[in-house]
């Protein structure tokens, strides 16, 4: 399994980029191929889809792009072919904001998504997309989780912790975030 190729961008097609690394190109879908610059060196994330007949690789520009189409893509009914124009067509802030709000009528905007699959998709990540670190580095992904972890053990629910954790400056040690996050859980 790969997380991520850094390469140059050899060339661009309609829906894919070749990414060579090592004198191998990779043939790598992507949301959008125009948003690459042929010449230019970049880190893509990626995702392995291995079929009986076809493997191939979704790439995408940061790690939350990635996070969101693996939450779609485990939707019933939603395969990587799907999931991957909505990424090139909405935000993941938009995207994240409609499934939570069940705003069917901005999901149904997305091609090949019909009212059906879109009761599904928020059947099925409602309430599972907030800890998906929009904007936010690998480092403080790391705290927030580690966070997260310690206030669970301390007996508070996910629910409780969610609003909390954005509100607690990042530039502490765990041990002030903790402190921080516990005054704000007593509020």
């Amino acid at each position: 399994m790969y997380d991520y190729i850094i390469g140059k961008i050899t060339n661009i097609k309609n829906n894919a980029i070749v990414l060579e690394n090592s004198g191998i190109g990779y043939l790598v879908y992507v949301s959008n191929p125009y948003s690459f610059e042929i010449g230019s060196e970049v880190k893509v994330y990626l995702y392995q889809q291995i079929k009986e007949d076809e493997n191939s690789l979704f790439g995408f520009k940061t790690n939350e792009e990635k996070e969101l189409f693996l939450k779609l893509i485990s939707v019933k009914g939603l395969g990587c072919k799907m999931a991957l124009p909505i990424l090139a067509v909405g935000s993941i802030e938009g995207i994240m904001d409609a499934i939570e709000r069940e705003n069917i009528l901005y999901l149904k905007k997305f091609p090949k998504i019909g009212e059906k699959l879109a009761k599904q998709i928020i059947l099925d990540l409602k309430g599972k997309l907030e800890f998906i670190g929009v904007g936010i580095s690998d480092d403080e992904v790391d705290t927030q989780e580690e966070l997260k972890e310690v206030l669970i053990n301390l007996g508070y629910k996910e629910k409780e912790i969610k609003p909390v954790l954005n509100q607690v400056d990042k530039s502490l040690s765990i041990e002030n975030q903790v402190k921080e996050a516990l005054k704000l859980l007593l509020k």
